[in-house]
């Protein structure tokens, strides 16, 4: 797929895709996702690398979650994080309050979290294949 394909409609979640913490994270948003917003790539693969180059991000300084929506804009860190949650509705609204907090201060909790992120949650040897059931909400 190439970056003109991508779903103009769709908000675009990157991925670790060896993490669990990150793993656990996507279904988690699957499961939560009711409108159907979210499609799904891992960093690491091919359309991944070809967005994050497309965007510009430096993937060594955000190795673990950018949301992208096509031809509009991208976050990443906390704010990315923050931004999939809002779209859930329901009681996740509440989490809105952590908005907030200054970006530095959410940002520091992200990034420990994401430093630490193999060591408290492991890692898988390759990215994770969706069920046949899921597929359609990965991109490829």
């Amino acid at each position: 797929m190439e970056i003109a394909d991508l779903p103009k409609d769709k908000k675009i979640i990157l991925f670790d895709g060896v993490c669990n913490l990150c793993n656990d994270s996507v279904q988690f948003v699957i499961k939560h996702d009711k409108k159907d917003v979210f499609r799904f790539a891992a960093l690491q693969s091919e359309l991944g690398l070809k967005i994050i180059k497309h965007i510009g991000i430096d993937i060594t300084n955000t190795d673990s979650i950018v949301l992208y929506e096509p031809g509009k804009a991208y976050y990443y860190k906390s704010e990315a994080a923050l931004l999939i949650i809002k779209e859930f509705g329901g009681i996740y609204t509440m989490l809105r309050i952590l908005t907030l907090f200054p970006k530095f201060l959410s940002n520091f909790v992200y990034d420990l979290v994401a430093k630490n992120r193999y060591r408290w949650y492991g890692k898988q040897e390759s990215c994770m294949i969706p069920t046949p059931e899921l597929a359609a909400k990965f991109l490829a």
